[in-house]
């Protein structure tokens, strides 16, 4: 496994600034990093993963994020087997809180176990500490701005009323 390639994996469901500041963060650490679109079986997706990528893309792009950044998707099998397909040492996840410490730990150790693959905690911007995409789709859902909680590309994306596909 190569330790200067990296997976930030998430739903992205949709992608937030917190995300995108992850990325950023996570893109000038490594010499690769590979943002991951992954399938959550225990949530109800809001967005098709296709329109995720694309939105990740444009959002990439448009905030000029530094770096060897693909954006691919994952939806079978283990995240240690994609990591391992694109020969990634490390896993970088986006910690806003102690619940999500609780959370992502157990996972971090199975997958060293699994895989060799080490797990990075990157705390996040205070300013985008308590945003979650769960939040993003509750705002959204009911009408209200979320313009500033997410990227450009997906506040124009939910402000066209595609939030009901």
């Amino acid at each position: 496994m190569n330790s200067r390639i990296a997976v930030v994996p998430g739903s992205f469901d949709p992608p937030t600034l917190g995300h995108l500041d992850v990325i950023r963060r996570a893109a000038s650490l490594y010499d690769q990093l590979h943002v991951l679109v992954v399938h959550n079986p225990g949530k109800e997706a809001m967005l098709p993963i296709a329109q995720r990528l694309a939105l990740l893309e444009q959002s990439i792009a448009e905030s000029d994020i530094d770096g060897d950044v693909v954006v691919a998707s994952w939806s079978m099998g283990l995240l240690v087997d994609y990591a391992t397909d694109v020969d990634a040492g490390v896993l970088v996840k986006g910690i806003r809180s102690q619940v999500d410490v609780a959370y992502e730990t157990p996972m971090a150790i199975v997958n060293r176990h699994l895989a060799h693959v080490e797990t990075v905690f990157l705390l996040p911007d205070p300013a985008h500490a308590l945003v979650s995409s769960s939040l993003v789709r509750q705002v959204a859902s009911l009408g209200g701005d979320v313009s500033p909680f997410v990227p450009p590309a997906v506040a124009r994306f939910l402000d066209t009323g595609a939030r009901d596909v």
